[in-house]
């Protein structure tokens, strides 16, 4: 029998509520989600389902109002914003739908920033960012600012950075959302490489066509897992 690998992510009983003023309202409602190393799960939801809070959460880009976040074992609730940063340039890489490249850095600038904030020496980083922008196949177009790319080229640019970190996790954020059918199919095609190759695909999207691409679905309604 297959042996099963170990789970690097672990939401367990995941609330999120905001204020807001004399009303609270809950975003995410005792979710429970176990994610295993090297897995491509997809979070499915309309909007207002809580799928973006969800993110943020596996993310370590916020802490729930209550119940645990284990990441590799770790009780990562419990980390201030520092340790938190940490664990997000270590552990994590993110593609967001809207790309988030620096206008004024070439392709190679951008993919070059995580390593940077690592304090990786200069030699190091570019010649990483060149091997991952040939990778993505836009070795030709590495000095290009984004404003020179189209829309799918700069988000394998954003697909190159989170890489540049080797890490173990990589957060999609609507990968395909601007984009058209064509080029969204490239993309998910390079995520389905890299989770062939060990990687672990976390994915957030509200696309049917989209989520066939993971290994397993989740399904959020009004801040709770229906599937």
């Amino acid at each position: 029998m297959k042996q099963k690998k170990p789970i690097i992510i672990e939401l367990k009983d995941v609330w999120k509520t905001y204020t807001m003023g004399e009303n609270e309202v809950h975003a995410l409602k005792g979710i429970n989600i176990q994610i295993r190393k090297g897995e491509f799960v997809a979070i499915m939801g309309s909007s207002g389902s809580g799928k973006s809070t969800a993110m943020n959460l596996i993310g370590a880009l916020d802490i729930p109002t209550r119940g645990t976040i284990y990441l590799d074992g770790k009780n990562i609730t419990q980390y201030g914003e520092d340790e938190l940063a940490r664990v997000r340039g270590r552990t994590i890489g993110f593609i967001f739908q809207k790309f988030n490249l620096i206008p004024t850095l070439t392709a190679k600038e951008n993919v070059t920033l995580p390593l940077v904030f690592q304090e990786i020496d200069e030699e190091k980083r570019n010649k990483k960012a060149e091997e991952l922008l040939e990778m993505v196949e836009l070795g030709e177009r590495m000095d290009h600012i984004p404003g020179e790319l189209s829309g799918g080229q700069q988000q394998r640019v954003a697909i190159a950075r989170a890489l540049a970190a080797e890490p173990e996790i990589i957060l999609a954020d609507e990968p395909t959302g601007n984009l058209d059918t064509a080029t969204g199919e490239i993309v998910m095609t390079f995520l389905n490489k890299l989770h062939k190759q060990g990687t672990t695909i976390i994915m957030v999207t509200h696309d049917e066509e989209t989520a066939k691409y993971a290994d397993r679905v989740e399904i959020l309604r009004d801040g709770e897992i229906v599937t």
